[in-house]
């Protein structure tokens, strides 16, 4: 039932995208010539939604190649949102490259402009909608997609703990497969793995879920052949999946698949290259705007204690590699900045210091390192060497976040994760933040890091 019910949801999905795609063009057309006053009319209504009918067209086609139109229950709002605008800039780019070559100059790009930002917006504000009100609907067990599990070892009781701990997921377990039933597992038992076909048969499930220990893995090839032969879509969490990402990469090697179990969108080239090159805009426009703060900062630091105005602090950054931290000096001069963390109430601390702490004003200086290439805008922070020699025996993949530049703000700080927080909880950000790294998730965190006022970590001593 579910099935028809996925396709009758997406072809709503695309005839109201495409309504609002069409109808985007003449409100933008209304806005630009007659809601804002003193524009001349140079190509008719008529033609705009004539090309309204190519344009929609592209958009749809855009969208249902980014995989917009597939089911979105395992995938997040910001990947969805971010894919939305990227390919309807593409298309627009592509459009506005078309105009200029066959020089149809004549159609406004004010039009066009409001059209892209109305249209966008809209599609974005109906997915953000839909999704909301499915989720009311899954919480009261309507849209469910009922799964049979496979196993009965920890990654088939963590499955069940997730889906059951976010019903808005909309998965509904209807009972395990193992070979023999488990006192562990709060589940109803369908029998062993002999009889799966059958079952199959009888319960006809949404889709199978085998999260198997290793000692039965060699029952693989009869699960495949069992789901196969009934038509059952398969998922397969393997027994190591606690030390895969969760987008992995999958590569061939002549016919053979293997399987990147993690995988670091940074590693291509084409995206540190745009990454770094926001770096550098960045940091030299931040730079010039924050230079009379800076100045003023430098001055009352050298009027509030003896010491240095610049704090340097050695940190250790991208591959593991030291570097020395910027910071204005909040504290009076130490023999512990390098192996103790600040408090609040850090009696070391100067008023002015304490000043610069609460406004985060302590790390404008940061902005040079993202300059010299040691740091980035975005990042997981900085630790020093004395608590990572600590954490990466202690915490579970400490170490991964030092395969990309350390940042002056994070996905973990705009999270609330500052200061004497859990590391645990600072390490499994970071790791999320790695693996789904793109331009607009770090536009997102620095928009959060302005609007939420949680602008950098002050947590370690300077």
């Amino acid at each position: 039932m579910i099935k028809e019910n996925q396709q009758l949801f997406n072809r709503l999905h695309v005839l109201t995208d495409a309504l609002i795609l069409y109808l985007s063009l003449p409100i933008a057309f209304w806005v630009r010539f007659y809601a804002v006053k003193g524009g001349i009319i140079s190509v008719p209504l008529s033609s705009y939604l004539v090309l309204g009918v190519f344009l929609t067209l592209a958009q749809l086609f855009a969208y249902a190649a980014a995989g917009l139109y597939k089911s979105f229950r395992r995938t997040h709002l910001r990947k969805e949102l971010s894919s939305l605008w990227l390919s309807s800039a593409l298309v627009m780019a592509l459009l506005l490259s078309f105009l200029f070559v066959q020089h149809y100059i004549d159609y406004s790009r004010w039009t066009l402009a409001v059209y892209f930002f109305l249209s966008v917006g809209l599609l974005s504000g109906k997915r953000i909608a839909l999704r909301k009100t499915l989720r009311l609907f899954r919480q009261k067990g309507y849209n469910q997609k009922h799964v049979l599990l496979l196993g009965s070892g920890q990654m088939a009781r963590s499955y069940l703990e997730k889906v059951r701990g976010e019903k808005e997921l909309g998965y509904h377990p209807i009972g395990y497969v193992a070979v023999q039933r488990s006192k562990e597992l709060d589940l109803k038992y369908l029998g062993s793995f002999e009889a799966l076909e059958t079952l199959l048969d009888r319960h006809r499930p949404d889709e199978v879920v085998s999260a198997i220990a290793p000692e039965d893995y060699q029952r693989t090839p009869q699960i495949i052949a069992a789901c196969e032969k009934t038509g059952t879509k398969l998922s397969i969490i393997p027994f190591y999946a606690p030390y895969m990402s969760s987008n992995p990469r999958f590569d061939d090697l002549d016919g053979i698949p293997m399987v990147n179990i993690r995988h670091i969108p940074l590693d291509n080239w084409a995206n540190a290259f745009c990454k770094r090159a926001m770096d550098i805009i960045g940091s030299l426009l931040l730079i010039l705007m924050t230079s009379p703060v800076m100045l003023a900062c430098a001055i009352g630091v050298k009027l509030s204690s003896p010491g240095p105005v610049i704090f340097r602090q050695k940190r250790i950054g991208r591959n593991k590699k030291p570097f020395y931290m910027y910071k204005f000096r909040s504290m009076r001069v130490n023999t512990g900045q390098d192996t103790s963390w600040s408090s609040d109430r850090d009696v070391r601390k100067t008023k002015f210091g304490a000043f610069l702490r609460k406004c985060s004003l302590d790390e404008l200086p940061q902005f040079f390192n993202v300059l010299k290439g040691e740091m980035s805008l975005v990042g997981p922070r900085p630790e020093l060497p004395f608590f990572v020699e600590q954490f990466k025996e202690d915490v579970p993949l400490y170490m991964v976040k030092h395969q990309v530049r350390p940042g002056i703000t994070g996905w973990a700080q705009i999270n609330g994760l500052r200061g004497d927080t859990s590391i645990k909880a600072r390490v499994e950000h970071d790791i999320y933040y790695i693996e789904h790294w793109s331009l607009m998730f770090d536009i997102e965190i620095l928009l959060a890091t302005v609007f939420k006022g949680k602008f950098m970590n002050s947590e370690v001593l300077s």
